[in-house]
């Protein structure tokens, strides 16, 4: 009697847990729900690669599929059988495509992915080499509505952060223009469209360098071993495997550059600048603050002091004890106001 009481609280007990493991919050379907998930995630970054390649005039094959999504070949090609079971994608030959219906919904991908990133550019502090990865994470699960009204919330904008063309809601974009950076010979001038934020590594470099979209440079010596040019009156170098990731449009017509300039951090306690602009790499929310606190052109910044490790400082604007670290006064551009002899 005993064995058979402890046999039947043994199977209710696996009943009520079974049913929770399979009930609608268990366990087993958060994990179904996970795995479908990251499948429909990788279906649709596969969509947006394969539109990369197209865009730029490149064929995509399942090697340079897998190496883009970082997943083994045999995985690949069940993913692509996947999406052409789908409709969404076709091979020819050792070369695979996209469909009218595959281009579609990779325009759709696109556009989502390029306005979270216009808005994290303009509305949010983080970092620019964050962008791109934050706006992987939240592009996928949208629906029309939510993509519209991010598209509302931005202003409608034409193009991202890093000057690619952002899809209209109809699929409409811009045919790609400019040529690489490196492809430019002496003395010519040019405006930067594009910033290729892929790889990671590369593009922190180029903003390291302060380089974006709408700055003028001037090619002054390439050779295979680097590519020196003027930007924002300043001279930099750069490899040619890293200048091939900035986008440029000639300029036929002879245009000034920019005069060389400081940043606030140049100033030593004591000392005074004349603003003459905010980087355009100061963007949304800090930017809003930079204005806030009065920093236009022709403002006088004087510089009261340093904090005893060197970051922050103290500023004075407009009347005001200001504290600026130097990440946000190097984006402050100022001519050096120097005392009459």
């Amino acid at each position: 009697m005993v064995t058979f009481l402890l046999a039947a609280f043994i199977l209710i007990s696996f009943a009520g847990f079974a049913k929770k493991l399979f009930s609608e919050t268990g366990f087993f379907r958060k994990w179904q729900r996970g795995i479908l998930s990251a499948q429909r995630v990788l279906l649709e970054d596969a969509l947006k690669y394969l539109y990369d390649r197209e865009y730029n005039n490149h064929f995509c094959t399942l090697n340079s599929l897998a190496g883009a999504l970082s997943v083994k070949a045999d995985e690949t090609a069940i993913l692509l059988a996947r999406l052409e079971t789908l409709g969404l994608v076709q091979s020819r030959g050792e070369n695979f495509i996209l469909t009218l219906e595959g281009r579609k919904e990779a325009l759709r991908m696109l556009r989502i992915h390029r306005l979270w990133e216009r808005y994290l550019a303009d509305e949010t502090g983080l970092p620019q080499t964050e962008w791109h990865k934050r706006a992987e994470k939240l592009e996928h699960g949208m629906t029309w509505q939510e993509t519209e009204a991010l598209a509302a919330a931005t202003g409608n904008p034409s193009y991202d952060p890093h000057g690619d063309p952002i899809p209209t809601a109809t699929g409409k974009i811009p045919p790609k223009k400019g040529l690489p950076l490196n492809e430019l010979v002496a003395d010519d001038v040019a405006r930067i469209l594009h910033l290729e934020d892929e790889p990671s590594a590369v593009f922190a470099q180029l903003v390291a360098e302060g380089l974006h979209p709408g700055l003028q440079v001037r090619l002054l010596e390439k050779s295979a071993a680097k590519i020196v040019f003027i930007a924002h009156g300043e001279e930099i170098t750069l490899a040619p495997v890293v200048a091939v990731n900035v986008t440029v449009e000639k300029k036929f017509k002879t245009q000034q550059l920019s005069e060389p300039y400081e940043t606030l951090t140049a100033l030593s306690p004591g000392e005074e600048g004349e603003v003459i602009g905010i980087s355009r790499n100061c963007r949304g929310q800090q930017r809003r603050r930079m204005l806030d606190l009065g920093v236009i052109p022709g403002t006088v910044v004087k510089v009261e002091m340093r904090s005893a490790g060197g970051d922050p400082t103290a500023y004075n604007i407009r009347g005001a004890s200001i504290a600026l670290r130097k990440q946000q006064a190097d984006f402050i551009r100022i001519k050096r106001i120097r005392e009459a002899a």
